[in-house]
């Protein structure tokens, strides 16, 4: 973690144990710093999977062993390096995932695609077999942690620990859901972001799990950007371990499947905003909604093109009502627009219609809005139905120093 940490962030909060899940970290070094930075996961026998994952056309061995071993539904433990990606390495880095899965398998007792495995880091260095598996060796046998020691451990340029929990009621019995995430930059998802896990004592079928996070994540990970940036290692995985004792859930029939669906999908929704809370340099947290779109598909690229525009983020840094850059967003993002029938807000106040500036519209309560640290910005096209909600954070000279020193 960052010393400097951002305006935005919020207190890690208080976060109960899962029943069937045993966390504990170590410290492998992957770079020189002295902190934990290798997390161990231990999951009870029987525990469901399902995950999402970068579209990256150069993902990680990492990224490819999960995509593989998800196709089985099940796992039994989760390893988490930080501080190398362990991306674009070839056959060495497929090597270290092999070495990862096969000693953490022969610890677990449970087989080597029973074993998940996921990095964050610098891309283009070879994660060493060595340290990992020292590493490994000292988590086997480490004191179990909390949530807060392990969120911390998966974080790289993050500057707060990032965990959420809610709970349902399923089948009569109260269940209880749990992640923690990472993220900073390099956040621009399709369909998946950064490495966060998400943890439930419900028993779940992974093919239902598995479709309801893709869901979920429609509308939450890949709705929050950071840069424009997708990583070549962005994974989200949820385990289910079954160890509250409802009746397995199958489909949209099944007893307490709504509100279990509403618990993740609101748990992934709480994980998402964290991270565009910690945005590289971000001041404020911007939230964008589209409406009157020919579609939702088209209002989401409308919002991502928006969100995604250096001259948008960077005025709202300055606190300056620069509306015509919104104009500008819509008009380039290639979807159905008409001139002359939009219209845009910051905050409550009406800015715009109708393809004009709104005649004598007081920019005070623009500027005020402005002047705090979460900025609501809204955009109707007025073609259809078609709405999205996308988050992202302003642009300020903190986000080049952060990058610029990257692998120092």
């Amino acid at each position: 973690m960052s010393h400097a940490i951002s305006p935005l962030a919020l207190p890690f909060p208080a976060m109960p144990p899962v029943a069937g899940v045993a966390l504990r970290v170590a410290r492998a070094r992957y770079k020189t710093w002295d902190r934990c930075d290798l997390t161990f996961v231990t999951l009870a026998p029987g525990t469901a999977v399902a995950g999402v994952l970068t579209q990256s056309r150069c993902p990680s061995p990492e990224v490819e062993w999960c995509r593989r071993a998800l196709v089985l539904g099940q796992a039994r433990a989760l390893v988490v390096n930080a501080g190398n990606s362990n991306a674009f390495t070839g056959d060495r880095g497929r090597q270290a995932v092999e070495a990862i899965a096969a000693r953490t398998a022969a610890h677990a007792g449970c087989q080597p695609s029973d074993v998940f495995v996921a990095s964050t880091g610098v891309i283009g260095v070879p994660l060493p077999i060595d340290r990992a598996e020292a590493g490994l060796d000292a988590a086997f046998v480490a004191t179990p942690c909390d949530w807060q020691a392990a969120a911390e451990t998966i974080g790289t340029t993050d500057t707060y620990p990032k965990g959420a929990t809610t709970t349902a009621i399923v089948d009569g019995r109260p269940v209880t859901l749990v992640g923690i995430i990472k993220g900073s930059g390099m956040i621009a998802p399709d369909m998946a972001t950064m490495l966060g896990f998400i943890f439930t004592d419900a028993s779940v079928d992974p093919a239902f799990l598995q479709g309801m996070l893709t869901a979920a994540n429609t509308r939450t990970f890949s709705c929050i950007t950071v840069d424009g940036d997708t990583s070549t290692s962005d994974t989200v995985l949820a385990f289910a371990t079954g160890a509250a004792g409802n009746a397995t859930l199958v489909d949209d029939d099944s007893t307490g499947a709504d509100a279990f669906r509403a618990a993740l999908t609101d748990l992934c929704h709480q994980l998402a905003r964290l991270v565009v809370r910690d945005g590289e340099g971000a001041s404020k947290l911007i939230e964008i909604a589209v409406t009157g779109a020919d579609n939702d598909r088209s209002a989401h690229r409308i919002a991502m093109s928006i969100a995604n525009s250096p001259l948008v983020k960077t005025a709202i840094a300055g606190e300056d009502a620069n509306w015509g850059r919104i104009v500008m967003a819509v008009g380039k993002a290639g979807e159905p627009a008409e001139r002359d029938r939009l219209s845009i807000r910051f905050g409550a106040t009406q800015v715009a219609e109708a393809g004009l500036a709104v005649a004598g519209y007081d920019e005070a309560p623009v500027a005020a809005h402005l002047k705090g640290s979460e900025i609501e910005i809204g955009v109707d096209l007025g073609l259809g139905e078609g709405s999205a909600t996308v988050w992202t954070c302003d642009l300020t000279h903190g986000y080049i120093s952060i990058n610029a020193d990257y692998r120092s």
